[in-house]
């Protein structure tokens, strides 16, 4: 199988990617490389079953070519990240819509499945726990340009899923509820890179808000399982999913575990959201998925435990700042 994956550069892509041709399978990337990078594929650059290409999902006679040549589509190109989102909002909404619409025409014109990622953000400030994937929506004003994000992910999934009943495209939506791992960056507003870098550096943690605001950590490995099941169910298609872990934890006590596990004694600083984004920022306290369609779809669900998550993010943030 030949297997495009678009965002592979960056941080869930590059996983995937390796996963596949550790299984034996062809692999393109492509990536323009303004999130993702070279560093996060360097131990699978030169394979001989791996090409690269460095362009723009928007490029529609890139992915013309591209999409022809493989059997099947993973889209995860994408502007992701709190930070970016706040920073370059006409980026995120261009990006997120446009490249989905260019990738979901070739896919229809080929006749490829494809899977789209999507993420926790479109349930919005939903008070409803945990998250289904046929609960409404309840976003926030548009004056808070988080919702921006929510939105074009929001209209991807409108997109693919009207692809799907439309065309007959076979397609499948994962909706990534906080996905964590190894070669994650901190740079773009990713809670745990940042704690980690953080405390190795002897600097206290930063914590947005109250820190009561509680999140679910799922691990990266067991994401990159549950797409490449979903991918190769026949009865996946025309459906969402939500793909994540259903522990809880605050985001104070995530600084706590981080201090405990890194023996840092800096300490916790609390700062306001419009300290930390030079703005108003519009939050929700819960974000806990439901994961039984994901359970009964693939007999399969996400289940490395944060500590896990944790000693390999630690051991990996060590290395670096020891180069």
């Amino acid at each position: 199988m030949k297997a495009l994956i678009t965002g592979g550069a960056g941080f869930i892509g590059s996983h995937l990617a390796e996963s596949l041709l550790a299984d034996g399978h062809e692999v393109i990337i492509v990536d323009d490389l303004s999130t993702g990078s070279m560093r996060n594929i360097a131990g699978i650059v030169g394979h001989k079953s791996l090409q690269f290409v460095l362009d723009d999902v928007r490029n529609a006679g890139t992915m013309n070519v591209l999409v022809e040549k493989c059997d099947i589509i993973y889209h995860l190109a994408a502007a992701v990240g709190v930070q970016l989102i706040v920073d370059e909002p006409v980026r995120t909404i261009e990006t997120n819509i446009h490249g989905t619409e260019v990738v979901l025409e070739m896919a229809n014109k080929y006749r490829k499945k494809i899977v789209i990622a999507s993420t926790s953000e479109v349930y919005g400030k939903s008070e409803r726990v945990p998250f289904c994937e046929d609960d409404d929506t309840v976003l926030g004003s548009t004056r808070f340009s988080r919702w921006s994000y929510a939105c074009s992910k929001a209209i991807d999934e409108f997109l693919g899923l009207a692809y799907y009943h439309q065309y007959d495209l076979p397609v499948i939506i994962v909706r990534f509820f906080n996905t964590v791992g190894p070669r994650q960056t901190g740079q773009y507003g990713m809670v745990i890179p940042r704690f980690v870098e953080q405390a190795l550096k002897g600097h206290k943690i930063t914590i947005y808000g109250t820190g009561k605001q509680c999140r679910c950590f799922g691990f990266v490995g067991d994401a990159v399982e549950s797409v490449r099941r979903l991918a190769v169910s026949p009865t996946a298609p025309g459906r969402v999913y939500n793909v994540g872990s259903t522990n809880e934890i605050s985001i104070e006590g995530l600084a706590d575990k981080v201090l405990a596990m890194t023996g840092s004694k800096a300490g916790k600083e609390f700062i306001s959201y419009e300290q930390a984004y030079g703005r108003d920022f519009d939050d929700m306290m819960r974000r806990v998925p439901c994961v039984e369609r994901l359970r009964n779809q693939i007999n399969y669900v996400p289940e490395t435990d944060l500590d896990e998550i944790l000693r390999l993010v630690v051991a990996e943030k060590k290395e670096g700042l020891g180069k």
